[in-house]
C-alpha cells in the first residue's frame, strides 16, 4: 500500500500562499485579458446566434438546409480544432487574422451556432397569434420580431442562455493555443517557472469567484421558471 503524501507537501505543491503573491501580477493580467475575452467573445456569439434564429424563421427551403448544415456543422466542429484551424491554417491561403481575429472568427461561428439553437427554440415557443397581432398594427416583419417576438423569445430561454454564456466564458481557455495571454496560459506560464501547481489552483479560484454569482443566478431564474409552470 503506497504511504500517504503528508499534507504539508500537499498543500506546498497546490496552495503555496507565497507562490500566489509572486505569480500574482501575470495571473492578473490572465484575469484581465480573459475578462476582456469574455466581453468580446459573448456579444459575438449572441449576435450570431439572433441572425441564425431569425433566419431560421424563413420558410424557403433555399434558406433553410443550407442553415440547417451550417448550424449542424459549427455545433459538431470541437472548437479547438476550429480555433487552430483558423489561426494556422488560413494563412497557407493568405489570410491572416491574428490571435484576436482567430478567436473572435471561431467563437463567432462555433458559439453562435448553439446561441441560436436556444434563440430559435424561444421564438417558437412565442404563441403565432401574437406575431398576427403584431402585423395587424401595421408592424412590418422586422419590427414584429425586434419588439415583439425576440423579446419574449428572450424570456423564455434565460436560464438556457446564461448556461450557455457559463460555458462560452469557460471556454475563453481555449484562446491559449493561439498564445493570447488568457487567464489559463498565464498560469501555464507560471507553473512552467514555479514547477508548482499553485497558479492553476489560483486560477481556478478566480473563475470560481468570477462565475459563482452567476451560477446562483441561474439557480434561481430556474427555479423561478419550474414555479411557474406549476
Amino acid at each position: 500500500m503506497e504511504a500517504l503524501i503528508p499534507m504539508d507537501i500537499f498543500l506546498d505543491t497546490f496552495f503555496n500562499w507565497q507562490i500566489v503573491q509572486e505569480a500574482w501580477p501575470i495571473l492578473w493580467q490572465g484575469l484581465q485579458a480573459t475578462l476582456l475575452l469574455s466581453a468580446l467573445v459573448v456579444p459575438i456569439g449572441v449576435a450570431g446566434g439572433i441572425i441564425l434564429a431569425v433566419l431560421a424563421t424563413v420558410h424557403s427551403p433555399w434558406v433553410k438546409w443550407p442553415l440547417r448544415v451550417w448550424v449542424d456543422t459549427f455545433r459538431a466542429l470541437p472548437p479547438l480544432v476550429l480555433l487552430v484551424f483558423i489561426f494556422a491554417g488560413l494563412p497557407f491561403i493568405g489570410i491572416d487574422v491574428g490571435a484576436w481575429g482567430a478567436v473572435a472568427i471561431g467563437f463567432f461561428l462555433n458559439t453562435g451556432a448553439y446561441y441560436g439553437e436556444i434563440l430559435r427554440a424561444g421564438i417558437e415557443s412565442v404563441p403565432r397569434g401574437q406575431l398576427e397581432a403584431a402585423r395587424s398594427t401595421g408592424l412590418t416583419r422586422g419590427q414584429t420580431m425586434a419588439y415583439v417576438v425576440l423579446p419574449q423569445a428572450v424570456r423564455n430561454v434565460l436560464p438556457d442562455l446564461i448556461s450557455n454564456t457559463l460555458e462560452v466564458v469557460k471556454l475563453t481557455s481555449i484562446a491559449s493555443v493561439v498564445a493570447l495571454p488568457e487567464l489559463l496560459f498565464q498560469a501555464r506560464q507560471a507553473q512552467s517557472v514555479t514547477y508548482n501547481a499553485t497558479p492553476i489552483m489560483a486560477a481556478a479560484v478566480a473563475y470560481f469567484v468570477l462565475l459563482w454569482p452567476v451560477v446562483r443566478l441561474l439557480s434561481r431564474l430556474e427555479n423561478r421558471q419550474l414555479a411557474g409552470r406549476q
